[in-house]
């Protein structure tokens, strides 16, 4: 299951990177991945670049490129779909398509492609988990890391305290429509329609407030059916497999970077896991933001764009 589109309990991911001048690449189009074809795209007019990782797994980029033109005001921002899913090549059911190495080698080979030297990595929700991996396997390559409502470094009892907050936001008439609605999206007539009606009641447990749903502008459900049934069914669930009890803290010893965590006071994600980020990376700090939750940027924007800003006005690319 997925952490955002599988159970109600996983959600969303995003990363960037830096470059001394951007690339003359189009605006969109596709690049070659580890194997697979990645869609991406260019939003903002910025001087460097930052490669924005979406969550999920198993989604795709459009959910979270609409909501971050803010950053783009100053950055150029490079979004990309992950393997298996949105507008990247579609692939078989095969677990080794989708170990947590294929998506870190995805990143690399994008960052070769796009001429980038050392990046910026900046993750939503799942993202992290490919950020942190990356960060491992190429330490060399990374200059600073963000992250936004991350997963923790450890599994740990994640899921059972994670699925726990989400379903106590719910009624149980609720919870059981999306659980109808998941499988819709994998087996359904519509998996689009399903998509949006998911989503439509998906976002009340991961916003601090029911009003601040209306901020959040991304489209959740903007791929056809084959890519949504893919995320679901497919890349989601494998990736997901991938991971197992992961506990990425030993690496993470050996990870230099600067790193700034983001995390809402009232996510559903608990804030003492996420702390061990703070632990286990030599230089990271956390910043608790009140009165949010998954969807920080949106509901506290006044907090997490000054934040990220002086995050990188203040740490060498």
């Amino acid at each position: 299951m997925l952490l955002d589109t599988l159970p109600l309990w996983l959600a969303p991911l995003l990363v960037a990177c830096h470059a001394v001048a951007p690339p003359a690449f189009p605006s969109e189009g596709r690049a070659a991945g580890a194997g697979a074809a990645l869609f991406y795209r260019f939003v903002g007019e910025g001087s460097d670049v930052l490669v924005m990782i979406h969550g999920g797994p198993g989604m795709d980029s459009g959910y979270l490129w609409p909501d971050f033109q803010p950053l783009a005001q100053q950055h150029r921002l490079l979004f990309y779909d992950q393997r298996g899913g949105g507008r990247s090549e579609l692939l078989p059911d095969d677990p080794a398509l989708y170990t947590m190495e294929r998506h870190v080698a995805d990143l690399e080979a994008l960052r070769q492609h796009f001429g980038l030297e050392r990046m910026t990595l900046v993750a939503h929700s799942f993202g992290p988990m490919i950020a942190a991996g990356y960060a491992m396997a190429h330490p060399e390559r990374v200059a600073r890391m963000i992250f936004l409502g991350p997963l923790p470094p450890r599994s740990g009892k994640l899921w059972k305290r994670y699925g726990d907050n989400i379903d106590a936001r719910l009624t149980p008439e609720e919870r059981s429509l999306l659980a109808t609605l998941e499988r819709d999206m994998t087996s359904g007539p519509d998996p689009v329609e399903a998509c949006r009606a998911y989503w439509a009641l998906a976002l009340k447990p991961r916003v601090a407030r029911p009003e601040l749903i209306s901020r959040v502008r991304g489209d959740f459900c903007s791929v056809d059916a084959a890519a949504i049934r893919s995320g679901m069914a497919v890349a989601g669930p494998r990736t997901l497999e991938s991971l197992g009890d992961w506990d990425y803290r030993p690496g993470l010893a050996h990870v230099a970077a600067p790193t700034l965590v983001l995390h809402g006071d009232a996510e559903a994600i608990p804030m003492d896991l996420v702390e061990e980020w703070t632990t286990a990376l030599p230089s990271a700090r956390l910043i608790h933001v009140p009165g949010a939750a998954h969807f920080a940027y949106v509901e506290r924007p006044d907090v997490v764009w000054p934040a990220i800003e002086e995050f990188l006005r203040s740490t060498p690319p």
